[in-house]
């Protein structure tokens, strides 16, 4: 006997328990916020992939964060079902930023945040291992030693210091002090009468740097007791003078006194 065959009920998907499970999703955020207040509606769920479907159902419920500060956050919850089962279990709840989320600046170790000035009284500021400015003193040159046989010496019985300035951090520093206030190109020094390096306050440092850099010993001048480069240069330079040179009238023409003349007789 022909017929139209009994329709059967649709076949429901394996994901189905998972996505009907919002109010154990919602429980878990509550419990992870502290309070029921801090966990805002339902925003969606998405299916997690993890696999091969024998291997497991994973989606993720999300729920608007009420929590003081974390506008635009919201809460997302984990859940997991193995296939054939009808238990869900929460795998984790998690906080997590939205598009429109507040977000912390990127984190930047302290070495690379530090500016010029930055330290003060009490503050202690390591070196790192690695460091380019420095290298160890045994495989380099000591700019403080005055002369080579010094150095082996003291190199000998274990004294200097453990670790120098290497070649790139000088030439960083000696680039540095001569870009700054006390470079060739400050306003002081192109209006100065001569440079650092003739003046008799010029104080020059020893070793591959003194011809580059010194300090100031001149008590009036604005580099006293100061890093500033040979080309530097202020009004306080010791050859420096305050005598003015009178202008001269120059006769280039004969000139005659015609206001007074004697007669002669005849």
């Amino acid at each position: 006997m022909g017929g139209v065959p009994a329709s059967t009920p649709p076949v429901p998907s394996p994901a189905e328990p998972l996505t009907a499970a919002v109010e154990p999703a919602r429980a878990a955020a509550v419990e992870t916020a502290g309070a029921a207040d801090l966990v805002g509606e339902h925003l969606g769920a998405t299916a997690e992939a993890v696999g091969p479907a024998e291997l497991g159902e994973v989606l993720t419920h999300t729920f608007a964060s009420r929590l003081p500060g974390y506008v635009g956050w919201h809460w997302a919850v984990t859940i997991a079902r193995v296939p054939g089962e009808e238990r869900v279990t929460v795998d984790e709840v998690v906080l997590l930023p939205g598009d429109q989320a507040l977000l912390a600046p990127a984190w930047v170790p302290w070495h690379e945040r530090l500016r010029p000035g930055d330290l003060s009284v009490g503050d202690v500021l390591p070196a790192t291992e690695d460091d380019p400015r420095l290298v160890p003193a045994y495989t380099v040159d000591d700019d403080s030693a005055d002369d080579a046989e010094g150095r082996v010496v003291a190199r000998e019985i274990g004294l200097g210091r453990e670790r120098v300035m290497s070649r790139e951090g000088r030439a960083e520093a000696v680039a540095r002090w001569s870009s700054g206030e006390f470079g060739p190109t400050s306003p002081m020094a192109r209006q100065a009468p001569g440079p650092c390096a003739t003046c008799g306050f010029w104080l020059p440092l020893a070793g591959s740097l003194r011809g580059m850099v010194g300090a100031c010993g001149n008590a009036y001048a604005p580099g006293d007791g100061r890093v500033v480069a040979a080309d530097y240069g202020c009004g306080a330079h010791s050859q420096a003078t305050l005598v003015v040179v009178q202008d001269t009238e120059v006769v280039t023409s004969a000139r005659y006194d015609t206001s007074e003349y004697d007669v002669l007789a005849d």
